[in-house]
């Protein structure tokens, strides 16, 4: 690992308060399948997010911003590593992710910066975040109520049980405001990852959004009804559908059961009669799949509006202290989501509602208000770029790139013009999450290339013409020139990546995952 000068200054002068100063602050907003087209600086026509269009409109707005891996877990371990999951070991949700390993916190660390994580951690109860002076995180997936959280409040891995009443997004919040106002040093600059559960599956609603959307339909999906005519297996075997997936507590038939009485009675007097008239109603068939498409889109709007106005009391709270002025404020999620696209919830696949993660980054005196980038960039980009604001050298095993150049307007003439993505989480012993099959791929600016690798079929979509991926080209014969060269690619990556040939397999005799 190289450290830069920079770092040993300030190590030598940790305490001196000019450093301080003169280093940025970092405020790392996260939340949980958060799709960019639920949000309105995105072009969303379902709702609106005033306060995360803050971040657009005094930053920057990148328009490409891909997942490695479309899962919470491993995206979570990607962004504190810098590297694929291949390389990290965290290839799907319910790994434990190995916290000796070199991560930027622990870089951040050694050049002064204070850390900190509150929320959502999602990498395993097995030991506490590493390399953070203070964490406050729920246990698993946590509730939407009530959460139980585990707290190390000096990085000693020393943690204390605590279980919080309230709703679980505004306790976050609570919690990271308490951090900023009275936890911090401050002679030191800060690194605070700042993280939501919401909008994750159950979208259960916050008191104060139960209602919202009571009295308007949401527009669908243009491909609600999808029929998967030109896609394969992969996409008609999945188990993750809006007609017939859900569950009666997702679609809030019946309470969660982790609310307390008086929760429970906001709770009943909103579903209650909403309820009622469903039952009454007796839909069957497309009128019923409309119906859950509906209560489905506006739990996870409700839940997005909570984020949102959280998101603004973290904004004002930086504002009014002038910590505005030099905290570079960054928004993303760990993959997208479907909103009903080609009639699916939950994420997975690499098609881009799931693989596009949102990314805005606010960094005063160093991104022009309001500007976009649409350059081809990644959550494997994140360490790499909390350590350059930061003035630290990035280690040379780390698989992306620093984002600043481009907050600074300017794009490397070497930045990537292709992105590999490689999803793993299929197992033929025993049912899967969705059942989504094992696969990996390639986008450049126009064109993205699917194998689905255990079944062995090909997925090719012109991004320009089909921006929805619906037609499925790789059969076509004016394609083939096309498709050898981003298979060559495929392989290029794979060995600048180091991805190993069945990589993270647990499938009994899986074909080989290189192409032959």
């Amino acid at each position: 690992m190289r450290i830069s000068i920079w770092s040993t200054v300030v190590s030598m002068f940790l305490g001196a308060s000019s450093f301080a100063a003169e280093r940025p602050n970092i405020l790392f907003i996260f939340t949980d399948d958060h799709a960019s087209h639920a949000m309105s600086c995105y072009g969303s026509k379902i709702n609106e997010t005033p306060n995360l269009d803050r971040i657009a409109d005094e930053g920057m707005l990148f328009r490409n911003c891909f997942c490695t891996n479309s899962i919470c877990g491993p995206s979570r371990a990607v962004i504190q590593t810098g590297k694929y999951s291949h390389k990290n070991g965290f290839y799907m949700n319910g790994d434990q992710f190995d916290g000796t390993q070199q991560t930027f916190p622990k870089l951040l660390q050694a050049a002064g910066y204070q850390t900190a994580v509150i929320g959502k951690w999602h990498l395993g109860e097995h030991m506490p975040p590493q390399g953070y002076s203070y964490s406050d995180v729920l246990v698993g997936q946590g509730p939407y109520y009530n959460p139980p959280m585990l707290r190390d409040v000096d990085g000693s891995g020393d943690q204390e049980r605590i279980k919080r009443t309230g709703y679980t997004t505004d306790i976050i919040t609570d919690l990271a405001l308490e951090w900023l106002k009275s936890g911090r040093d401050e002679s030191r600059p800060f690194m605070l990852m700042y993280q939501h559960k919401a909008p994750h599956r159950e979208w259960a609603p916050g008191p104060d959004h139960l209602t919202m959307y009571d009295d308007v339909d949401i527009p669908e999906p243009d491909n609600l009804f999808d029929d998967y005519a030109t896609r394969g297996r992969a996409a008609r075997e999945q188990d993750m559908t809006i007609a017939t997936t859900m569950t009666p507590r997702d679609l809030k038939l019946v309470p969660p059961p982790y609310l307390n009485e008086e929760q429970l009675e906001v709770w009943n007097a909103a579903y209650g009669p909403k309820n009622r008239a469903f039952e009454k109603a007796n839909l069957e068939g497309d009128d019923l799949v409309r119906w859950k498409y509906q209560r489905y889109i506006k739990d996870y709007l409700r839940c997005i509006a909570s984020v949102d106005d959280n998101v603004g009391r973290v904004l004002d709270y930086l504002d009014e202290t002038g910590l505005a002025d030099n905290t570079v404020v960054i928004y993303s999620s760990d993959q997208g989501f479907y909103l009903g696209d080609h009639g699916w919830f939950d994420k997975r696949f690499m098609y881009e509602e799931s693989y596009r993660m949102p990314l805005l980054i606010k960094w005063p005196g160093v991104t022009e208000p309001g500007s976009v980038n649409t350059d081809l960039v990644s959550n494997v980009d994140f360490a790499e770029t909390f350590l350059d604001i930061a003035g630290v050298d990035i280690p040379g095993d780390m698989q992306g790139a620093s984002l600043v150049p481009l907050l600074r307007g300017e794009t490397p003439d070497d930045w990537r013009k292709s992105h590999y993505y490689q999803y793993y989480e299929f197992l033929n012993d025993r049912r899967t999450a969705h059942m989504v099959r094992r696969h990996y791929g390639v986008r450049t600016a126009r064109y993205k290339l699917i194998h689905f690798y255990n079944i062995d079929e090909w997925e090719l979509y012109d991004l320009a013409s089909d921006p929805r991926e619906m037609r499925n080209l790789y059969g076509e014969p004016q394609y083939q020139d096309l498709i050898q060269d981003l298979k060559a690619e495929i392989v290029r990556l794979q060995e600048e990546l180091e991805v190993p040939d069945d990589a993270g397999s647990v499938e009994p005799n899986p074909p080989s995952l290189k192409i032959r």
